[in-house]
C-alpha cells in the first residue's frame, strides 16, 4: 500500500492559549471545513468539550461527489499547547494519521500539519489519488488556510 506525505504551515496572529483553545474543541473542525463536504460531529459534544488522548469523535462528511459517509478518528496524543494526532479508526482511508504542532513565534502562532494517509484497493487506490483525493486534500487545506484566516482576522 502506497502511502502519501503532506505538510502544511500556517502563521496565526493569535496568542497559543487562543490557538489551542480553538483547536482542541472538535467541534471547531466544521468551521473550517468546505461546506460542499457536509461535515459533520456526530459525537455527543458540546462547544465546551476539550480534547483528550483517547477520545473518539465520530462525524458525516461527503468529502466525493456527495456521497454521504462515516467518519472515526480518535485523538491519540496530546501534549498541551504543543501538538495533538488524530487518526483514523473508520472511514474513506486504509491510513490516516494526521499531526497538529503549534508552536509560539514573534507575534502570533505558527501552526504545521503533517498528515500521512493512504488509500485502499492497490493500484485502484494510486489511481484515485492521483486524479481526485490528492487535489481534494490540498483543495480542503487551502480552504482551511482561508477560514482561518478569516477567523482570526489576519
Amino acid at each position: 500500500m502506497k502511502t502519501y506525505e503532506k505538510r502544511w504551515e500556517q502563521f496565526m496572529p493569535i496568542s497559543l492559549d487562543k490557538a489551542w483553545d480553538f483547536f482542541s474543541s472538535p467541534l471547531n473542525l466544521s468551521k473550517i471545513t468546505p461546506a460542499d463536504m457536509r461535515f459533520t460531529v456526530t459525537s455527543n459534544y458540546t462547544e465546551d468539550t476539550k480534547m483528550y488522548a483517547g477520545m473518539i469523535i465520530t462525524y458525516k462528511v461527503s468529502p466525493l461527489f456527495g456521497i454521504k459517509m462515516n467518519w472515526m478518528t480518535e485523538i491519540t496524543h496530546v501534549v498541551d499547547k504543543q501538538y495533538f494526532v488524530d487518526e483514523q479508526r473508520f472511514g474513506p482511508y486504509a491510513l490516516w494519521h494526521h499531526q497538529h504542532h503549534f508552536k509560539e513565534v514573534p507575534g502570533g502562532v505558527m501552526m504545521t500539519d503533517i498528515l500521512h494517509y493512504a488509500i485502499p484497493y492497490s493500484v485502484a487506490g494510486t489511481l484515485a489519488n492521483k486524479l481526485l483525493v490528492n487535489r481534494k486534500i490540498n483543495q480542503i487545506f487551502k480552504y482551511r488556510e482561508k477560514a482561518i484566516n478569516q477567523f482570526f482576522n489576519s
